[in-house]
């Protein structure tokens, strides 16, 4: 008997599914080694019942794999897509490619674009030049609507400068100001972080020196270090710190050594990571530092301060305010600041709020303090409107 040469060299027969989007569905024959494109004819000539009159039949449609959803490469083989038996294919027709806009269509676009675009300046001065000049000072108009966080440092620091000749009056002005300090830290200077002291001095520094840089750095160990680093061959190291053991005297002398205490604790203590970053950037170290300190040891604000004009400077921020201005006089007349002058814990609380303005929040809340800022607020609120 004869046999074909190709039917003795075909691959393995399959049988598949095949379907179209109109819901025809029949079974096609296909050896491994056909190729998709071949099979896709094959689907054509079923599909369309005959010959292909329009060669363009075939490019038009592709095959999917519906399984696994995708389509079929024409120049690969059944073997090669990995067809098994009884798989699923659909036929589908390609979408025809989007034809080119015409022409008309074009303008007309772009004539709705150019309709919604917005005007430009040229434009805009054209359109509104007969128009009458108003609000032509509004940069000025800005510029004297004060911020309050602002303006409180200048208040606090004249509000401290009128207590503390107020209490130099007082024959208990002294004793008030030792409340002062108590409360400020309840005898800090007598009293050192033990577990703190330990770890420098089993590093091998000396006692004294460890106490010394516990108390100038808030008794962060870490500070502590690096400030017994930087001053080991200081001849000054051991020098006790100014302002302990102050001698007796008059009431004035004594009043302003034990405020200058008090001012000294809360001395600015600039963040070592955060000079060390700017410096990096190549900012000198006394900019760097005068940049954190009017910062308050914001690492971004003192960069963009850096960066920037530099207001307000360091030397504006001991500098209170005009003590003849209708603000401060408004504020002085005022029974609640005028009682709250003569209590100690309202001149801490100015103190803390001018070296650490994000304590604000804690005095506003404060049962003590927290009416004397509240009418200090009020009477600025009210000013500032007028």
């Amino acid at each position: 008997m004869f046999v074909q040469e190709e039917k003795i060299f075909a691959g393995k027969v399959l049988k598949v599914h095949v379907c179209t989007v109109e819901g025809t569905e029949w079974l096609e024959e296909v050896t491994e080694d056909t190729t998709i494109e071949k099979l896709k004819e094959k689907c054509l000539k079923h599909y369309v019942h005959g010959s292909l009159e329009d060669p363009k039949t075939l490019t038009h449609h592709k095959l999917i794999h519906a399984a696994t959803e995708r389509i079929l490469t024409e120049s690969k083989t059944a073997a090669e897509e990995n067809l098994k038996d009884k798989d699923c294919l659909l036929l589908i027709k390609k979408r025809p490619p989007q034809a080119p806009p015409k022409m008309a269509d074009v303008s007309s676009e772009e004539k709705k674009k150019q309709e919604n675009k917005a005007p430009d300046k040229d434009s805009i001065l054209k359109a509104t030049a007969n128009l009458s000049t108003r609000n032509t000072d509004r940069a000025v108009t800005q510029h004297n609507i004060r911020d309050f966080q602002t303006e409180l440092r200048k208040i606090l620091v004249s509000l401290i400068e009128v207590a503390q000749k107020l209490l130099a009056l007082n024959p208990d002005a002294v004793e008030l100001f030792k409340k002062a300090n108590a409360m400020l830290d309840e005898d800090e200077e007598d009293r050192v972080d033990e577990t703190a002291l330990q770890q420098l001095t089993e590093m091998g520094f000396p006692e004294s020196r460890a106490v010394k840089a516990l108390r100038l750095n808030h008794m962060s160990v870490t500070q502590a270090m690096e400030w017994l680093i930087e001053h080991v061959d200081d001849p000054m190291v051991d020098t006790p710190l100014p302002g302990q053991d102050t001698p007796p005297g008059p009431v004035c002398h004594e009043l302003t050594e034990i405020f200058k205490r008090i001012r000294r604790k809360r001395e600015f203590r600039p963040d070592s990571r955060a000079v060390i970053a700017l410096m990096e950037m190549g900012f000198d170290e006394k900019e760097v530092i005068d940049a954190l300190r009017v910062n308050n040891n914001q690492q971004d604000a003192a960069c963009e301060w850096l960066l920037g004009d530099r207001k307000p400077t360091p030397e504006d921020l001991d500098k209170g305010i005009d003590t003849s201005s209708p603000l401060f006089q408004a504020i002085l007349e005022n029974p609640v600041v005028q009682l709250g002058l003569t209590n100690p814990k309202t001149l801490l609380a100015f103190e803390d709020m001018l070296e650490n303005p994000l304590n604000s929040t804690q005095w506003m809340n404060d049962p003590e303090t927290g009416p004397v800022m509240l009418q200090i607020s009020r009477i600025f609120q009210t000013l500032n409107r007028t």
